[in-house]
């Protein structure tokens, strides 16, 4: 004896084929993204002071954002950041020419480092 489907059984067989389609590349898609942090390592972006940049105080503001990490610091000392990844700290500059070196390392021990230069006048 030859089963014939009904329109009905053949949409519901579309259905779940299309569900599981769905929610296969839901997960395909949202792995790729995770993975791009891990992809491109740490990253810092100064926001405050700007390279070359001439001062007229001795207290320097140092802020800036960094994503992807598990450590960083401002010349050797560790700073702390926000959840958004926020960072700002107080440097004390000496008189004439600074350097600042802001370093992160993620988890697989990789890092980065931006180097600013200030004129402290």
């Amino acid at each position: 004896m030859v089963q014939i489907k009904t329109d009905r059984e053949k949409n519901r067989k579309y259905l779940k084929i299309g569900i599981i389609s769905f929610f296969a590349l839901f997960v395909i898609g949202y792995g790729l993204y995770e993975a791009q942090r891990i992809v491109t390592g740490p990253e810092i972006a100064l926001a405050y002071p700007l390279n070359g940049a001439t001062v007229s105080e001795s207290l320097m503001s140092v802020s800036g954002v960094a994503k992807n990490i598990t450590d960083i610091s401002l010349n050797d000392k560790k700073i702390f950041v926000d959840e958004k990844g926020n960072f700002n700290e107080q440097l004390l500059l000496s008189y004439g020419y600074n350097v600042l070196s802001v370093k992160a390392q993620d988890k697989f021990g990789r890092s980065t480092e931006k180097k600013v230069e200030v004129i402290y006048k």
